[in-house]
C-alpha cells in the first residue's frame, strides 16, 4: 500500500530563512505519528505544506495528491484541528456544526448531534459559557464525524490541564481511531502521547533527527544507571547523555547492545522526553 504522506526533499524558505531544510520521510496507513520539536524548528511548517497552505520546494504526496495543485480534491479527505481554544466565544454549538457541514463534504451532522447528545453540551449553548471540558468534547464531536483518511492535529490541547488532554486523546483513541485512518499530531507535550502515538518523529532546525517506530525505540535507545566503578569505561561507549544526581550516574545509549551495558549497571527503558533532550542537544555529555 503506497503511503498516506510521502516527502522527499520538502524544503521551504521563508526569505534567507529555512524553516523545513531537505527533508524526506513516508507516513503509512493506520498510523499515529508524534512530530515533535522545539518552537521554530519547522513542525508547523511541515503540516501546512502537507495541507497545501503554503509553496514548497522538493517532492510531497498526501493521499496520493501534490497538495500544491490538488489542494480541494485532497481536502475532502483530510480533517485538520489546531488548538482548542481557538473557537471563537460568541459562536453556539450549533453554529459550529453547521459550519463544518458547510465546509467539508464528508461531514457526518448526524454523528456529530449523536455524540453532543451524550454531552452536556446544549445546541444553544456559547462558548464562552463551556468549561474547558466541553469545548474538547466539542471539538472530538467534530472531528469524529469527518470521515478523513487523514487527521493532522496541531497543538490540539494547548492551554488544557491534564485531565482534559487525557480525555481528548482518549476519546480519539477509543471513539475514533482505526486501521483506515492516519493520524498527525504536534506537540510540546511529549509524555501525553508517548503512550498514543505509533510512531515518531523529532525536528530539529528544520531536519528530521529522528524517524523511529515507537516499537523499535526501546532496543535503540537504552538507559544505564552507571556504578561509580564502571563510569570510565561507560564514558567509552560514547552515550548521547549523562546525568548525575545525588552522586548516582544515569547514561543514556543510542544503538550500543543491550548485552555489552547490561555489564555496566542496572537497564531502564528511558522515558521518551529524556530521548527528545537528549536528541535536540546533539552531543554526548
Amino acid at each position: 500500500m503506497s503511503a498516506v504522506v510521502s516527502a522527499v526533499g520538502l524544503t521551504k524558505r521563508y526569505g534567507k530563512t529555512t524553516a523545513v531544510d531537505n527533508v524526506s520521510f513516508e507516513i503509512a496507513q493506520g498510523r499515529i505519528v508524534g512530530l515533535i520539536g522545539a518552537n521554530g524548528s519547522g513542525k508547523t511548517t511541515t503540516l501546512k505544506a502537507i495541507l497545501g497552505l503554503i509553496p514548497f520546494d522538493g517532492v510531497l504526496r498526501v493521499l496520493g495528491l501534490d497538495p500544491r495543485s490538488h489542494r480541494d480534491e485532497l481536502m475532502e479527505s483530510v480533517s485538520f484541528i489546531a488548538d482548542v481554544a481557538v473557537l471563537p466565544r460568541w459562536i453556539r454549538v450549533r453554529e459550529v456544526v453547521d459550519f463544518v457541514a458547510g465546509v467539508h463534504p464528508k461531514f457526518d451532522r448526524a454523528k456529530a448531534e449523536r455524540y453532543i447528545a451524550n454531552t452536556k453540551l446544549k445546541a444553544s449553548m456559547k462558548v464562552k459559557e463551556m468549561s474547558k471540558g466541553m469545548v474538547v468534547q466539542l471539538h472530538l464531536a467534530l472531528i469524529m464525524a469527518v470521515d478523513a483518511k487523514l487527521l493532522v492535529l496541531d497543538e490540539p490541547t494547548l492551554g488544557l490541564d491534564i485531565i482534559y488532554r487525557k480525555q481528548f486523546y482518549r476519546s480519539l483513541l477509543e471513539d475514533y481511531f482505526d486501521a483506515k485512518k492516519t493520524i498527525i499530531i504536534t506537540t510540546h507535550q511529549i509524555e501525553e502521547i508517548e503512550h498514543v502515538i505509533t510512531d515518531l518523529m523529532f525536528i530539529r532546525d528544520g531536519r528530521i533527527v529522528l524517524q523511529e517506530p515507537m516499537e523499535s525505540l526501546t532496543e535503540r535507545f537504552i538507559e544505564v544507571r552507571v556504578g561509580q566503578e564502571a563510569v570510565e569505561a561507560a564514558m567509552a561507549l560514547k552515550p548521547i547523555d549523562s546525568r548525575t544526581v545525588l552522586g548516582q550516574t544515569t547514561m543514556l545509549f543510542d544503538g550500543v547492545p543491550r548485552k555489552q551495558l547490561s555489564a555496566l549497571g542496572e537497564l531502564r527503558i528511558p522515558a521518551l522526553a529524556d530521548v527528545f533532550v537528549a536528541t535536540m542537544k546533539g552531543v554526548s555529555a
